[in-house]
C-alpha cells in the first residue's frame, strides 16, 4: 500500500487520470491524498469530482478556497468570478449529490506522521489545536445550518486569530487560514491581499513560524510558490492549471511523479 498526496487539480481531469496511471495508483491498495481545489479554472471540474468521488475511502479530500466558492454558488451565495469553469458542475444531474460529497470533506487532515490542509496555518496554532479548530468548521458545514455557516463565511475580517472569537468571525478566521493563507506575522495577522512570491512589509510566509521537529505539513494553493520539498514542508502547488504540472508525492519514501499540464489560464489568474 502506498499513500500518493496531490498537488492541486483544479479541474485538469485528464491530467489528473494521467497522473494516477504514471504512479501506478490502484484503488483499493493505494491511497491518494488531495490537497483541496479539486476545483475551476480547469475544463472538467465535474469529472474530477467524480473520479474523486469514486475513489470512496481510498480518497481523502481537504476543502480549498474553490472548493468552498463552489459551495457557495451551489447555494445561490455569491457570484461567479472571471475564469470560473464551474457551469457543468452546477449544471450537472448528479450536482446534489456531488456538492453533498463535497461539504463533507473534512478542512484539515493528519495520519501517519503528515497532517495536510489546503493553505495553512496560523504560528499560534499546534498541529493538535489546528485539528480542533478544523472539526468546529467542518461540524458546522455538514449541520443542518450549512447554508447560514456558507452565508457569512466571506469577508477579510478579523485578519488576526484570537482565542475568544466567536461564531461566524472564528470561523471566518480558520477557514481564510486554512484554505487562503499564503503570509501573515508572528501575532497570526493574515495578508490576503498578496498571491506572488514576495511577503508585503512586516510579512512573512505562514510556513516559516512552524517550529523544526513538528508533524510536515502538506499544502498547495500557492502556485507561484511552487513545488517546494522539505523536511517540513511539502508544497504540491505546481501551477497545472497555469500550464505547469500535475505533482503526486508518495509519502513513503518521497518519489515525485509529475504530469505536464496544458495552460487553460493565463499566468497570474488566481
Amino acid at each position: 500500500m502506498a499513500t500518493y498526496a496531490i498537488g492541486d487539480v483544479q479541474g485538469c481531469a485528464d491530467e489528473l487520470a494521467q497522473l494516477l496511471v504514471r504512479a501506478k495508483f490502484r484503488a483499493p491498495r493505494d491511497r491518494a491524498w488531495f490537497v483541496g481545489d479539486l476545483v475551476n479554472r480547469g475544463p472538467r471540474s465535474l469529472d474530477v469530482l467524480r473520479l474523486v468521488r469514486d475513489l470512496g475511502d481510498s480518497a481523502t479530500v481537504v476543502l480549498g478556497n474553490h472548493d468552498f466558492h463552489l459551495l457557495r454558488l451551489a447555494e445561490g451565495l455569491g457570484k461567479s468570478r472571471a475564469g470560473d469553469t464551474l457551469g457543468a458542475v452546477l449544471e450537472a444531474p448528479d450536482a446534489d449529490a456531488l456538492i453533498d460529497w463535497l461539504r463533507h470533506r473534512p478542512l484539515m487532515h493528519a495520519a501517519d506522521g503528515y497532517a495536510m490542509v489546503h493553505a495553512g496555518l496560523l504560528p499560534q496554532w499546534s498541529i493538535d489545536k489546528a485539528l480542533g479548530l478544523a472539526h468546529e468548521v467542518e461540524a458546522e458545514l455538514r449541520g443542518a445550518r450549512y447554508r447560514e455557516f456558507l452565508r457569512h463565511l466571506y469577508g477579510s475580517e478579523p485578519r488576526a486569530w484570537r482565542d475568544d472569537l466567536r461564531n461566524s468571525e472564528r470561523h471566518r478566521v480558520i477557514v481564510n487560514a486554512m484554505a487562503r493563507l499564503r503570509f501573515c506575522t508572528s501575532r497570526g495577522e493574515i495578508d490576503l491581499e498578496a498571491k506572488g512570491d514576495n511577503a508585503p512589509a512586516g510579512y512573512r510566509p505562514w510556513f516559516e513560524f512552524r517550529l523544526a521537529g513538528e508533524m510536515p505539513i502538506i499544502c498547495g494553493h500557492w502556485s507561484a510558490l511552487g513545488l517546494k520539498l522539505t523536511p517540513q514542508l511539502l508544497a504540491l502547488d505546481s501551477g497545472c492549471v497555469w500550464g505547469g504540472c500535475l505533482s503526486a508525492l508518495r509519502l513513503e519514501d518521497r518519489q515525485l511523479f509529475q504530469v505536464p499540464c496544458h495552460g487553460y489560464q493565463a499566468p497570474g489568474e488566481i
